[in-house]
């Protein structure tokens, strides 16, 4: 588990593709973070989805399909189902697994379990490169409360944790088992318990992440409270051994929710769609209020389509000009936020593209 990266980005084994952006050059995202609606059977204290409204548009499993195969063929390495929706309330998610790895795609998918049927577990694990099961606490009662739904989805959650562990184990397979604690500082008391449960189960990592907040401040997010959590989260960074490793991000657990880049150059290399089919460069510009920055829908027209049209590159090169400032202009350590300070930094002549030294690490196209 030393080879996985959980804070920090590996654009720079994609040194091909960031030569051929400096040179002007149109290219494929590496990843693609996406729903596949916007729908969710969870009400979690923290969600930012509830900031990310935009139409509606029908993800039919036609849609979803055209998409996947478009991504294949322009050179798209990799998606993920982890957006502004919970993936598991389509009827296509398994579907739309399998048909993206058999297109040569790395799939991966991030989910609160309680709708992945464990039967379709032996089906669907040995085509993902990942399984990441947002869980915020360890405790029964305090897991209800976090996430807005009843105690007794707690059991459930931790079942199929479990069925994925063994299936894992008994056939050998190589999909990482994760498991993710949006951390706000209330929920302090949930670090230890869910840390110590992670290894129980035994899944491979518990990462613990920051919350992400717009603007605004809508979420109300004091980011610090972080730094008084260093001592205890070290500690439970210590439950990590045999195969099972915590890790706290903490670039942005103590970043003070700040930013020291201004233009915002990821979003070429790993875009986001909403689950209602929209096309923008990321998370925090789904909201309709953010129209100057929407690209177009996957449900009206073909990713391909998208990905050619003087739209898509007038978008990114409107978030990438001075006439935008990620400080103030979208929310706090987005998805893109490692993958920006590194091309921030090639921009400013702050950092090289020198080959990485040593192994390529785990998931290397979920950059």
């Amino acid at each position: 588990m030393e080879k996985i990266i959980l804070d920090g980005h590996k654009l720079l084994w994609h040194k091909d593709r960031i030569d051929s952006w400096l040179n002007g050059e149109r290219i494929a995202p590496i990843t693609i973070d996406c729903a596949l609606t916007r729908k969710c059977s969870y009400r979690c204290t923290y969600c930012y989805g509830l900031l990310q409204a935009n139409d509606e548009k029908r993800m039919t499993r036609d849609v979803i399909f055209r998409f996947l195969d478009d991504a294949a063929e322009i050179g798209v390495k990799a998606i993920s189902f982890v957006s502004d929706g919970e993936s598991t309330c389509s009827p296509h998610v398994y579907d739309a697994i399998l048909r993206g790895k058999a297109n040569g795609l790395d799939m991966a998918i991030g989910t609160n379990g309680y709708l992945l049927r464990d039967e379709r577990l032996e089906e669907i694990l040995p085509a993902l490169t990942y399984l990441r099961f947002n869980i915020s606490a360890g405790e029964p009662g305090r897991y209800a409360e976090i996430h807005g739904c009843k105690t007794s989805h707690f059991e459930k959650v931790i079942n199929t944790i479990r069925e994925s562990v063994r299936i894992k184990k008994q056939r050998g397979l190589n999909v990482t088992l994760g498991l993710q604690m949006v951390l706000l500082p209330e929920f302090k008391d949930q670090i230890m318990p869910l840390s110590k449960l992670g290894k129980e189960l035994g899944a491979d990592y518990l990462v613990i992440k920051h919350c992400s907040d717009d603007e605004s401040g809508s979420l109300g997010v004091d980011y610090e409270k972080y730094h008084d959590m260093i001592d205890i989260l070290k500690e439970a960074e210590s439950y990590s051994e045999n195969g099972y490793m915590v890790r706290a991000k903490w670039s942005k657990i103590l970043s003070s929710g700040k930013r020291k880049y201004i233009q915002c150059y990821g979003p070429p290399f790993i875009m986001q769609f909403s689950g209602s089919g929209l096309v923008a460069p990321c998370g925090m510009l789904f909201n309709r209020k953010y129209g100057k920055y929407h690209i177009a829908n996957i449900a009206d027209k073909s990713f391909r389509e998208i990905w050619q049209s003087d739209r898509y590159r007038e978008v990114l090169e409107l978030i990438a000009s001075e006439k935008f400032d990620a400080r103030t202009m979208c929310g706090s350590l987005c998805l893109q936020h490692k993958v920006n300070e590194f091309l921030w930094d090639l921009k400013q002549g702050d950092a090289t593209l020198d080959a990485p030294e040593g192994e390529a690490p785990m998931h290397i196209n979920f950059i």
